[in-house]
């Protein structure tokens, strides 16, 4: 009974965290009343309406103080009236400040705050982008600091299925982002010593390795693997990683931690045994326990107590505290004692993928071991490890990450001796001892298992991407799993994979013959919008570069494709050469290798390096020219800007050159402008006129004052605008003029940075509208104007 109401007040907290908005307070007097019911039962009640009872209780109980810990963390936050004001903050950088491209970023927790009547949260996310004559150096981990930022409430792109960045920063107790405007300088005054002085010895262990290992390709593993700091690990190898399903080893982990506070307990205990005085003082068992533990948290503290590294010590203290006691643990009960104390510490657990993967990796081992009657050889018992933690976590790897490593149970075979029992203690002797030789000799083990992985990644189908299955396709999957999992000569056992065929095969949604969906997705200040009709899908601009050095297209536009299940893309269209339209194109190419290529960018030499490496990755694409149509499925493309004559002309801005498109199906229109502005609208409207008129404009250079004429969109007459555009750009976009004219003529305005993505499915009944951040909205997200 106490393993059910441990699971169900789990499920109650993480059931919290699908919710649009808190419970109100009535929901806890609720809990008051349902108390007396309760007890009765568990008092004169049978067997089962005791366990009932206990289950709903649990349940709501769960709920209720996930809710109350979120009210708790909603509260330490910054009051709107302050959001964008310079503020003087004093306090002491947390864990370790990170190096971008373009500048630097750490944690503030804050102490005092100028002006005294500005409320802001205790702990902020803070990042300096440097400039030409304002580049100022980075805060050592642990300094106390005083400097001048400018913040904000927590607000990021919102994509249905993938990574919630407000989440994120939710479960981290980062309630403000925000910017430096002014030179840290160092101050006095700040309390947290102790986790002052830890996170300096982190940063001089980082700075060691560094130097030690100079320029070696893994160095940031080696670091990653010390101290739990990735930032150094270049995407490429983190691409391998993932297509290889051994993320989990190169970084501080939840396997690492066990792996290596179990070595502890193993060598202490061999240790021990050899010394009678020690044994007759304290039993070499209690003693192996005791350092095995004090190991792990050695290890997480050296990790900066990172929330999954804190997730695996309270799993390990469970253990070591039942087995110190002497109590009747099966692994069961250990495994939801662990559970219980991990969303009792941490209700936002349920938020990251790796508490699922942990937790049920784990319950898979458990149940693949349950009833055996004789241990299999180690061999085969590590192949049947391997085999049962590949099977039952597809479904979920499915949801979390729209694609399964098909070599991961081979890649971790191989990998994880090599790095959990032989590279992790080489690391930490590096870390600790500093004797040349030891960070080296870790980075050739790393480096040997990294030529393995490479041989494994070449190999066909290594990886294998599916769209985002059903709620009906993932139970039966797992069901599936459990039937495929019991021991050989249990009748219907081989059903269970028939019972993955709705995984393997699921029936998408698509629009019907003569229809189209268009989806603008939020990438932040840019655009990117794909047009899918019954067989074939059109992408229209790729999203902007980011400042970190990543791109939508790698972050956005693909893995949202994958998870619609669009496995080939038919055309890309990148309408000019600025990067918040064209950012995402060669990453988006690289992974899905577009049919036709049509852009501006192919007419006439970029002025930009990016623009000019566009052209050089996509030698087959052709200029977008006036007169170009096409249809697909009943649904007509045609090409309405530029003529071919604008690309001889070298006083047209790129602006000016974008392509314009529009799309016309059985139940409605969409016209896709661009960044066209005056210039592009007139010679559009002198050209023409009467091709214009379309159900849905997709606003011209993000609601810029420069575009969008009255004439002009009177020759459109939209029904809906929509408009592009990031959360509280420097650009003032969609400038308040342009908001005024769509209004006056009764224009229905939707926008990413309020909306989310957005999806426009043109139907007999009229044009449907989905808006991710209301239609999928959580407590969490930043308020918005109430929905039209």
């Amino acid at each position: 009974m106490i393993r059910l109401a441990l699971l169900l007040f789990a499920l109650g907290a993480a059931w919290l965290q699908s919710e649009p908005a808190l419970p109100a307070r009535p929901g806890l007097w609720l809990l008051l009343a349902l108390l007396p019911l309760v007890v009765l039962l568990l008092q004169r009640g049978l067997g089962w309406s005791r366990r009932v009872a206990v289950g709903v209780l649990a349940l709501i109980v769960g709920y209720h103080y996930a809710a109350w810990r979120a009210e708790l963390r909603l509260a330490d936050r910054l009051d709107a009236v302050w959001e964008g004001r310079e503020l003087t903050l004093v306090g002491r950088v947390y864990d370790l400040p990170q190096t971008t491209a373009q500048g630097w970023r750490l944690r503030l927790r804050v102490q005092a705050v100028e002006p005294v009547a500005a409320r802001v949260p205790s702990q902020v996310l803070l990042t300096h982008m440097a400039r030409a004559g304002r580049t100022w150096a980075r805060p050592a981990a642990g300094a106390c600091v005083q400097l001048r930022a400018r913040l904000a409430i927590p607000h990021a792109p919102y994509n249905p299925g993938l990574f919630d960045y407000e989440a994120w920063l939710l479960e981290q107790g980062l309630r403000a982002t925000g910017h430096v405007t002014a030179a840290p300088v160092e101050a006095e005054g700040c309390d947290g010593a102790w986790r002052a002085w830890l996170d300096g010895q982190r940063e001089r262990i980082r700075t060691r390795l560094i130097a030690a290992l100079a320029d070696r390709p893994y160095a940031g593993v080696v670091v990653a693997l010390a101290i739990g700091d990735q930032d150094a690990i270049p995407d490429a190898q983190w691409t391998l990683f993932r297509h290889t399903g051994v993320i989990h080893l190169m970084s501080i982990s939840g396997l690492h931690v066990t792996i290596f506070s179990a070595l502890v307990y193993a060598l202490v205990q061999f240790a021990w045994r050899r010394a009678p005085r020690l044994c007759l003082w304290w039993p070499a068992r209690k003693a192996g326990l005791a350092l095995g533990l004090a190991a792990a948290a050695a290890y997480v503290a050296l990790a900066g107590f990172g929330i999954p590294a804190q997730r695996t010590l309270y799993m390990l203290a469970v253990v070591v505290a039942g087995l110190w006691a002497g109590w009747p643990l099966s692994p069961g009960r250990i495994l939801a004692a662990a559970l219980g104390v991990v969303v009792a510490i941490d209700p936002w657990a349920a938020l990251a993928a790796g508490f699922w993967l942990s937790f049920g990796a784990v319950a898979v081992l458990m149940y693949a071991e349950y009833g055996r009657l004789r241990p299999a050889p180690w061999g085969w018992a590590w192949a049947r490890a391997q085999w049962a933690i590949a099977l039952a976590l597809t479904p979920p790897l499915l949801v979390l990450f729209g694609e399964v490593s098909l070599i991961a149970p081979l890649a971790n075979a191989f990998a994880i001796p090599l790095v959990s029992l032989v590279a992790v203690p080489l690391v930490l002797l590096a870390a600790l001892v500093p004797l040349e030789g030891l960070a080296g000799g870790a980075h050739a083990v790393i480096a040997l298992t990294v030529q393995g992985l490479e041989w494994l990644d070449r190999l066909p189908h290594a990886v294998w991407s599916a769209a985002r299955p059903s709620a009906s396709a993932i139970g039966l999957a797992l069901l599936g799993a459990a039937l495929l999992l019991l021991p050989r000569g249990v009748p219907a056992r081989a059903l269970g994979a028939l019972l993955f065929l709705p995984l393997v095969f699921p029936r998408l949604e698509r629009p019907p013959p003569g229809g189209f969906w268009l989806q603008a997705l939020d990438v932040g200040q840019g655009l990117a919008v794909v047009v899918r009709t019954a067989a074939h899908t059109l992408v229209y601009d790729t999203g902007p570069l980011y400042s970190s050095g990543a791109d939508a297209g790698a972050r956005v536009l693909v893995p949202s494709l994958r998870a619609q299940g669009v496995t080939r893309l038919d055309a890309l269209v990148v309408s000019h050469d600025d990067t918040d339209h064209s950012g995402g194109a060669l990453s988006l190419a690289a992974a899905y290798a577009p049919g036709v290529t049509l852009t501006p960018l192919a007419g006439r030499p970029p002025s930009s390096a990016h623009g000019q490496a566009i052209r050089g990755r996509l030698p087959a694409a052709r200029p977008c020219a006036f007169g170009q149509h096409w249809a697909w499925d009943g649904v007509t493309f045609q090409v309405l800007h530029p003529p071919p004559h604008h690309y001889a002309n070298p006083y047209y801005a790129d602006n000016e050159r974008s392509c314009v498109l529009r799309v016309q199906g059985r139940h409605g229109s969409v016209l896709l402008v661009g960044d066209i502005e005056r210039l592009g609208e007139l010679s559009l409207l002198e050209r023409v006129p009467d091709s214009l008129a379309s159900e849905v404009l997709v606003v011209g250079h993000h609601g810029s004052r420069s575009s969008s004429m009255p004439a002009f969109l009177d020759a459109v007459a939209p029904a809906f605008a929509v408009i592009s555009v990031g959360h509280r750009n420097r650009f003032g976009h969609p400038h308040p003029e342009v908001i005024e004219r769509l209004m006056a003529r009764g224009v229905r305005i939707l926008r990413t940075d309020r909306d989310g993505a957005l999806r426009l499915r043109f139907t007999p009944a009229g044009v449907r509208i989905e808006r991710a951040r209301w239609d999928e909205r959580r407590y969490w997200h930043a308020p918005a104007a109430a929905p039209p």
